[in-house]
């Protein structure tokens, strides 16, 4: 089956492409365009030809990865089509296809799965108070430096139930909660799709002499800081 048929069958590339007239207005709209190399229209464009050649370059080059997936190309295109839709079949794809490993911006997939994707799914949260320090996240500044380092005292002042069981913000995620989440994960595919970027990634490193192994190894702050 060719790329651009088996694009065809994921319900975000059909819900996201009704026909392309290239008048630009999701590139003008577009945050990430503003910043970047990221074009939409150019996107929408090459899936819209079909061609496999092309098609294959995408999954393997950076501008895919740059969308920040915020929908502002759906409110504004004129066709009623979502090229983030488009973009979402096309990173699923690259990672299915082991394409991602081929371009800078698509091996950072393993900072977004050891970071969110991890978080998700062991405290259950997308971001985690704990995990955000300012090694990580230096753009966080002094401020949040302190806040972290007295989090327990300033969360209890704000009424939040931090790091325990009952209801209030940064409560403890129940075990049965974290089990549910696990079978989501895995009944949906997600889980084997972030053991792909696992072994993928590792068989990078294995091949650059990079070591890879825990959360925040060489190869993780490579592609992380890199």
């Amino acid at each position: 089956m060719s790329l651009f048929e088996e694009l065809k069958k994921d319900l975000r590339f059909a819900e996201g492409l009704n026909g392309c007239i290239s008048c630009g207005t999701c590139t003008a709209i577009c945050p990430a365009a503003e910043v970047s190399d990221y074009d939409p229209r150019v996107v929408v464009e090459i899936v819209q030809r079909g061609d496999d050649k092309e098609i294959e370059e995408l999954l393997k080059g950076d501008m895919i990865w740059r969308c920040g997936e915020c929908l502002s190309c759906k409110t504004r295109c004129p066709r009623g089509n979502t090229p983030c839709y488009i973009v979402q079949a096309l990173r699923a794809m690259s990672i299915e296809k082991g394409y991602f490993i081929e371009s800078e911006q698509g091996r950072r997939q393993l900072a977004i799965k050891r970071t969110v994707g991890d978080h998700i799914l062991q405290y259950g949260y997308c971001v985690y108070i704990d995990e955000v320090d300012n090694g990580m996240y230096p753009e966080q500044g002094p401020v949040w430096k302190w806040m972290r380092e007295n989090r327990e005292s300033i969360l209890a002042r704000l009424g939040a139930n931090y790091n325990k069981y009952g209801s209030g913000a940064l409560r403890k995620t129940a075990k049965e909660s974290l089990e549910d989440l696990q079978k989501i994960f895995d009944v949906t595919g997600g889980q084997a799709r972030m053991d792909k970027i696992e072994k993928l990634s590792k068989e990078v490193a294995d091949r650059d002499g990079i070591e890879f192994s825990e959360k925040r190894d060489e190869y993780f702050m490579k592609v992380y800081q890199k």
